[in-house]
């Protein structure tokens, strides 16, 4: 008698992963896919390559638009300390004080503004990271962190996208502020300069400042196991933590 033959059980086909457009494209309809999705793959460059573009091209449009030596004007006229040093000058000096850092403004914004933007992906990545795995027992690496950070921003990309328009729209250039380019939180409603704490306390009501403090909750959450809630409350100690010590520096500088 012949012994039957064993049958081998296929093995399932392991799922595919998302591509790069579609964890793009998901962080902003179903981010949990792309956040899961950074276990198969950590890849961080498109996003970071995309906000780095976006924020290139609004504040060329600020260039064109506005211009940044009235964007100079505009900032030293919302501080009495910046505008008292400069009224000690005389004209000649004035002017070269103002073109010089009109210069510095642009080359900044403009050139290797991606530099600032890798530099605080860095910073905030290294900074979670801790938090997650010393506070809570996580396990996440610093590759998937800086992967969640830059996958997080990605909605600043919507901001800079209704700047530009605004600015095409017909903004006027005398009342631009560039520490709050976008009618997107409280300060909006706000005299510039009249109260420099509380003006900076209003900017950390911002819709798209709290949608990537929740994003950046859920991927360490998706990637860990701590649960939403206590993910959401750290990162947002953090980002009230920032926000103040922006507030307390703004005010002492005005």
């Amino acid at each position: 008698m012949s012994t039957p033959e064993t049958v081998q059980p296929v093995p399932e086909p392991a799922p595919k992963g998302l591509s790069e457009p579609e964890r793009i494209i998901n962080i902003f309809f179903s981010p949990s896919k792309t956040f899961d999705d950074l276990r198969r793959s950590a890849s961080w460059w498109l996003p970071f390559v995309i906000v780095s573009i976006f924020s290139a091209a609004f504040f060329f449009t600020i260039d064109k638009k506005v211009g940044f030596e009235q964007v100079t004007q505009n900032q030293i006229a919302q501080s009495a300390k910046a505008q008292q040093a400069l009224d000690k000058l005389s004209p000649e000096q004035r002017d070269a004080q103002l073109e010089m850092r009109a210069k510095g403004t642009k080359i900044f914004t403009e050139y290797v503004g991606w530099i600032f933007v890798l530099i605080v992906f860095l910073i905030v990545a290294a900074v979670l990271m801790a938090t997650f795995n010393f506070g809570f027992g996580a396990e996440v690496r610093f590759g998937t962190a800086l992967a969640i950070v830059a996958f997080a921003w990605l909605p600043s990309i919507l901001k800079s996208g209704i700047g530009i328009i605004t600015l095409f729209a017909g903004s006027d250039p005398e009342s631009f502020n560039l520490n709050n380019p976008v009618a997107t939180n409280i300060a909006a409603f706000m005299t510039p300069g009249q109260h420099p704490f509380l003006y900076g306390m209003a900017q950390m009501f911002d819709i798209f400042s709290i949608w990537i403090v929740f994003l950046l909750a859920l991927g360490f959450s998706r990637n860990s196991k701590v649960k939403l809630g206590p993910a959401f409350a750290a990162v947002a100690v953090w980002y009230v933590l920032v926000c103040v010590a922006g507030a307390s520096m703004a005010a002492a500088l005005s």
